[in-house]
């Protein structure tokens, strides 16, 4: 029996059960950081009626997975001023005392769709969340990436025509980043309409393509991924990855020769299998992953 928990900036999904198949889920509004991880501890603890083996938490961030860091566990800069510095993995150790598996949320996605999703015995890929923010998760060999703190896909500096799109972006740090440009909020703010309300014809999906694609087409290059997924609110429109599949072949100019990239595009920039349960469902891998790892260590000791 494990728990699971997503936690997001406006709802926490959180989740008891041992496969993706046999979860009890429940929502809870994102409110203090006290009172809503209390409320999703109270939920784990009487649905898995105190047999609880380990959580997985993925989280929005920026967050601290350095084990060797003070502030492991640790919210840390994020814009919700009230949840900064916040104790996230010490607080829901000290309530429950099991193992905890912790990263961002997007890892977390990735790790969903790594075990059970889209991306099931792929080595390496890139998975891609566009919604209300832009954030990505990387797995190399295997193992999700996380160097000097873990990527912040949606901030990469793309190139930004102002005569094609004037609008000036909506990142409070950087402005015209990717997910300045490319989120769901910067759509409706430059075209006056939510995203799914706009027509297939609409101008804003060519422009909502290209950036995409210039993202992919950066981490072509950089990660050489053998797939990317693509999730989130504003990938509900199937017909929009035909879309972004042209325009990267088009901006990589035929430079990177793959079978991936020529025959097979459409396995290749792929929709994220889980859907809107991707968070919660990697939440619970890394819940399986923590409970391995005591297993492991406890091993070795005997």
């Amino acid at each position: 029996m494990f728990g699971a928990i997503e936690a997001g900036g406006t709802k926490f999904v959180c989740a008891v059960g041992s496969d993706p198949a046999d979860l009890t889920i429940t929502q809870l509004p994102t409110t203090a950081p006290q009172v809503t991880t209390a409320q999703a501890i109270d939920f784990l603890r009487v649905s898995s009626r105190g047999m609880l083996q380990a959580v997985g938490i993925g989280s929005f961030g920026p967050v601290d997975l350095s084990p060797s860091s003070p502030t492991f566990g640790h919210i840390t800069s994020t814009p919700k001023l009230t949840w900064q510095n916040f104790d996230f993995v010490g607080t829901v150790r000290a309530a429950l005392d099991v193992p905890i598996g912790f990263d961002t949320d997007v890892n977390a996605a990735a790790l969903g769709e790594a075990r059970w999703g889209a991306a099931q015995s792929i080595s390496d890929f890139v998975y891609l969340t566009v919604g209300t923010g832009i954030g990505g998760g990387v797995i190399v060999n295997g193992q999700l990436l996380h160097g000097m703190l873990h990527p912040e896909m949606g901030h990469i500096r793309i190139p930004h025509d102002m005569q094609r799109d004037p609008y000036q972006g909506c990142c409070p740090f950087h402005g015209d980043c990717l997910e300045g440009l490319a989120s769901g909020p910067a759509i409706e703010e430059r075209w006056g309409i939510p995203a799914p309300e706009l027509p297939i014809d609409h101008p804003a999906w060519a422009l909502e393509a290209h950036y995409l694609a210039l993202g992919l087409a950066n981490w072509v290059c950089t990660l050489s991924p053998k797939r990317i997924v693509l999730g989130g609110g504003v990938m509900r429109k199937e017909w929009l990855f035909s879309l972004i599949r042209t325009e990267l072949v088009r901006l990589l100019n035929g430079y990177v020769q793959t079978t991936e990239l020529t025959t097979n595009l459409d396995e290749y920039v792929v929709p994220a299998k889980l859907g809107n349960r991707a968070g919660i469902v990697g939440a619970l891998a890394l819940a399986h992953q923590a409970y391995q790892e005591q297993q492991n260590r406890s091993a070795s000791i005997d």
